[in-house]
This record gives structure tokens, sequence and C-alpha cells, in this order.
């Protein structure tokens, strides 16, 4: 699912994911609704799409929920 020999790149996670990160940089940290609309603003996408690629950001350490925000999890180095 993550890079899939059949579909688009554009429909898989990784290229999905990789916009919402570009709006959570943009945007700073939002709770989960308003980062889909701002996520929707820069590209349409399906609201199961939108949580997998969360799903798929958090379980990579990409992001984190705190408060009911998405974070950005980014490295001190």
């Amino acid at each position: 699912m993550l890079l899939p020999e059949h579909i688009k790149p554009e429909d898989s996670v990784y290229y999905n994911g990789g916009i919402v990160l570009k709006v959570l940089l943009k945007k700073g940290c939002h709770d989960l609704f308003t980062t889909c609309s701002s996520v929707n603003e820069e590209r349409k996408m399906s609201f199961s799409l939108f949580l997998l690629c969360i799903d798929w950001l958090f379980l990579l350490g990409a992001i984190s929920m705190n408060h009911q925000k998405i974070e950005l999890c980014l490295s001190k180095d």
C-alpha cells in the first residue's frame, strides 16, 4: 500500500503522508479535523486516506498527538 504497483503513486500513503507533513510544517500543530481541512486545501484526499497517513506517520515517529493536537516530532540535530 505504501508503494503499490497497480495504482498511481499520487494515491499512495507514502505520497500523501508527505503532503500531510508539508502542511504540518507550514501551518503548525492543530487538531485532527483542522489539519484534515488544511490538507484538503493542498490536495483533495478522503478522510480514510488522511487517517491512514496520520497512523503511518505516527508509527514512523514523525508526528505525535498531544492534548488532541497533531505535532511534528522534529529532530534536535
